[in-house]
């Protein structure tokens, strides 16, 4: 995963280099993400290298070369020159805008017994997603460790985004927490004066618990899947 300002410097440099084969200089870079000193763009360019989306290439000025783009990119646009076509700027100004368009998710780490979800701390990756995968409402991410709901298309690795509520109708699949101690991603029954925390996979056993023993923490509304 990218950092807000990992993914806003890998995004400036494909925009420039889609109209000029030469990435701008540091200075530049400084300037456009509104950092104080070029150290900062060291370490976000070591990053975004570590992650195979920059390489540095040797003997070169301003030796920057980028392999691949966050998902929903493309990166056809590089290889093109102003002087072949005039649909670099316009692709260079449509991925802009939808760069501008993504909304950051703050992603919590994996959904794992012991840890309520307001006691994580989040030191900074975020996922990326658009207004039309999630609704109102504050939300937040979730890195999937299981294959408990299986079943309903819920893979091991996969991540969730969770809008954050306290309640939700039966049959939702919810972030529930157990007895303040353990977080989990069930779907969420209710029979009488008991709460049932279902699993989606016939290997698992579903939880009959009471009612004072579960805090809903938020409900599913998005998944994202990487298939490499």
């Amino acid at each position: 995963m990218l950092t807000k300002k990992q993914r806003d410097l890998l995004m400036y440099i494909h925009t420039h280099m889609s109209g000029d084969d030469v990435a701008p200089s540091f200075e530049e870079m400084k300037d456009a993400l509104g950092l104080k000193s070029k150290s900062g763009i060291h370490r976000l360019i070591t990053g975004l290298v570590e992650r195979g989306y920059v390489e540095r290439l040797p003997h070169r000025a301003r030796a920057l070369a980028i392999r691949r783009l966050p998902d929903g990119f493309t990166l056809q646009a590089v290889a093109a020159k102003p002087s072949q076509t005039k649909e670099v700027t316009k692709q260079a100004a449509r991925i802009s805008q939808a760069s501008n368009d993504l909304l950051e998710i703050p992603l919590y780490g994996k959904i794992a017994a012991g840890t309520p979800i307001e006691a994580i701390q989040h030191d900074g990756p975020v996922v990326m997603t658009t207004p039309d995968m999630i609704g109102a409402g504050e939300h937040y991410a979730l890195t999937i460790e299981g294959d408990s709901m299986i079943n309903a298309g819920i893979h091991n690795g996969d991540t969730v985004i969770i809008q954050r509520c306290q309640n939700a109708e039966n049959g939702t699949i919810v972030v529930a927490l157990v007895d303040d101690a353990e977080a989990t991603l069930k779907r969420l029954r209710r029979a009488g004066n008991k709460i049932i925390l279902e699993p989606e996979n016939d290997t698992y056993e579903p939880q009959v618990l009471d009612p004072g023993r579960v805090k809903i923490q938020g409900r599913l509304v998005s998944l994202m899947r990487r298939y490499h």
